[in-house]
């Protein structure tokens, strides 16, 4: 769905960065992408260290100007509307070079599992000041800005130009940018080199430190939610909160707005009385955890790690 969504701009044009465990997958999935396209990662290092990479990699191989950075694990229902605005991005991009351009998708709820862009006045058509960001504000705050029609939702999907921001890394990530550019182009050192690199996220690195005038804002109604967030998944398959969702052998009673899947054909999973919970079971491990702390399942997967029980993440 993810590559269905921007085919038009070309599969030459098309690059997606993974875990090398997953490139076999990504052959399967996309058999027409080269596999020169597919950029692997040999560890799990956060948002920051993989589009570092992965710009480094496309200047290597020649790429240059207006690069779009998207997510595969996301659902919209106007997908036309996508397209548009990011050949609008490309357009502001070829404008002003030395400027990042943010999807901000229209709220549809005070959701306080995402973050926040605020904007400004309106410049023209869909683009708008940018005035700042809100990461999972709580859920007091999040129905402020809600109500206050100056916040939209903050998707992650970022237009700039690669030299542009491979600047910006050399000025806030310096010596993230010089290990990236050492290692870059010798696979051999990026298996080495590239699980020491900050875990950390492409927001706190770069996209905090730029000044407002430095990013505008393109209003979006993209019918969008990211299923990788569970509780969000939720919401695209079951919108009304009063139903619920479940797959495999699942009994619920006096529940709603829940999350239920169970992945053991042998057990049954029963709920009974729950009122906006996540609960997905495997064969080696249960998770149990309300909607509103969907964003602290980063912290305990940090805590099994800790504990050395990688196995069962």
């Amino acid at each position: 769905m993810a590559v269905d969504r921007v085919r038009e701009f070309g599969m030459e044009n098309l690059f997606v960065s993974t875990n090398d465990e997953y490139i076999s997958l990504v052959r399967a999935q996309i058999p027409e992408l080269s596999a020169h396209h597919i950029l692997g990662e040999p560890a799990r290092r956060d948002v920051a260290a993989a589009v570092g990479l992965s710009l480094t990699r496309l200047k290597k191989m020649g790429v240059a100007g207006a690069v779009a950075v998207l997510w595969a694990d996301h659902f919209m229902d106007h997908p036309a509307e996508f397209v548009a605005a990011l050949k609008k991005g490309k357009e502001l991009i070829a404008e002003d070079s030395e400027r990042l351009v943010f999807l901000g998708e229209k709220p549809r709820f005070a959701n306080h599992n995402l973050g926040w862009i605020k904007v400004g006045e309106k410049i023209s058509g869909q683009q708008h000041e940018f005035l700042g960001w809100k990461y999972r504000p709580e859920l007091a705050e999040c129905e402020k800005m809600f109500e206050s029609g100056e916040w939209l939702w903050n998707p992650g999907y970022f237009i700039f130009d690669l030299d542009f921001v491979l600047g910006l890394y050399e000025k806030y990530q310096p010596e993230m940018y010089r290990a990236l550019n050492e290692m870059n182009g010798d696979e051999e050192k990026i298996k080495k080199m590239y699980p020491d690199l900050e875990k950390i996220s492409f927001d706190n690195a770069i996209l905090e430190k730029i000044s407002s005038e430095a990013a505008v804002v393109l209003k979006v109604d993209l019918g969008w939610s990211d299923p990788g967030t569970l509780y969000a998944l939720k919401e695209a398959l079951a919108p009304n909160p009063e139903n619920n969702f479940t797959k495999g052998k699942v009994v619920l009673d006096s529940s709603r707005d829940s999350f239920v899947y169970n992945n053991e054909e042998e057990k049954l999973v029963a709920v009974v009385g729950a009122e906006g919970m996540v609960v997905v079971n495997t064969k080696d491990a249960l998770l149990v955890c309300p909607k509103d702390k969907v964003p602290n399942i980063k912290d305990i997967l940090k805590k099994i790690e800790e504990e050395g029980l990688e196995k069962y993440l």
